[in-house]
């Protein structure tokens, strides 16, 4: 590479840089005056996630015999972890790592807002969501914020109903909206849903303002709580804008056999597909066992934010270098 060409400069404009800093201001300012501490937690770690769509960088120090680390790809863990030991509300701002993905709205490395509120329900967590991302966006998220399920978003957009519909329905559906067949065969069902969402539906939500996307299937809670009024559904919600996904958040599981549980069938699956299985986070499900007060909480993508914010087309126009360039 030429050192002399562009490559070596910066992808953010000044002005975009000057953006970021006064973004990330007005968060901290945001949680000071809610009396919600700042933490700081390691970004490398010892526990890859178990999560089939997340891919966790590797490391071994040199002249190591150790095992492996991971780079982080959310705080999630290591924050858990503080609430089980008393810290109270908290929030982070750092950098987190995922493979695999590729294009305008991803880079390799990325800056996320993560924060947690104890004895909040779902729906006070949207609320203060929706205050915080209309401080950071002004005009462009004046439009009255909408809540949409996530099977009322999919009976719209593709007139197929994600909870009840089988296996072959949903391939169909699929098809039926285009995507390619033999990719279709492939995925199970949970990646049929992923793939209508990410293809179709997605993209179409959030046009005319935010919108809340929740209650998705109890397949994809992840880690959080299943809905007591309906266990088909999570207690999990995403945040779209102009199409683009900026958060997503849970009313957080508490219960350490049920996550180990998940942990198991996430390893079990990601066996069977020939990928990397990490083994379960010990730390994380002792401190569910001592005791993870009741929460909710959410993971923000700051620099899709900040995309909205300044009218940029691709992430590393907001960022100083990308992966590429770094």
């Amino acid at each position: 590479m030429n050192p002399q060409g562009r490559h070596w400069r910066p992808g953010a404009t000044p002005e975009r840089l000057r953006a970021r800093a006064l973004m990330l201001t007005t968060i901290r300012n945001f949680f000071s005056v809610r009396a919600v501490l700042e933490v700081d937690t390691p970004q490398l770690v010892n526990h890859a996630v178990t999560d089939l769509n997340l891919h966790s960088a590797q490391l071994r120090w040199p002249g190591s015999n150790d095992s492996l680390h991971y780079l982080h790809t959310s705080a999630e863990y290591a924050m858990k972890r503080l609430l089980a030991a008393g810290s109270d509300d908290i929030y982070q701002l750092c950098h987190v790592f995922r493979g695999e993905e590729s294009g305008p709205l991803h880079n390799s490395e990325f800056m996320m807002l993560e924060w947690y509120r104890l004895g909040w329900s779902l729906e006070q967590l949207t609320a203060e969501v929706d205050e915080l991302l209309r401080l950071l966006l002004g005009a462009i998220a004046l439009a009255p914020t909408r809540f949409v399920s996530y099977e009322q978003a999919f009976q719209t957009t593709v007139s197929c109903n994600p909870l009840t519909a089988s296996d072959a329905a949903l391939a169909a559906c699929a098809r039926d909206q285009g995507l390619d067949a033999q990719l279709v065969q492939r995925c199970s069902r949970d990646e049929l849903l992923d793939l209508l969402m990410g293809a179709r539906i997605g993209p179409q939500l959030g046009l005319g303002g935010p919108v809340f996307l929740h209650r998705y299937p109890a397949s994809q809670a992840a880690l959080a709580r299943l809905d007591p009024e309906d266990p088909r559904v999570a207690l999990r919600f995403e945040l779209y804008l102009q199409g683009v996904e900026l958060a997503n958040g849970f009313e957080e599981l508490s219960d350490e056999q049920t996550q180990r549980a998940r942990f198991e069938s996430d390893q079990r699956q990601r066996r069977e597909r020939h990928l990397h299985v990490p083994a379960a986070d010990e730390y994380l499900l002792a401190a569910l066992g001592h005791g993870l007060p009741p929460c909710s909480g959410v993971a923000v993508g700051i620099d899709r934010v900040l995309m909205l914010a300044t009218g940029a087309t691709h992430i590393g126009d907001v960022m100083a270098f990308t992966s590429d360039r770094a």
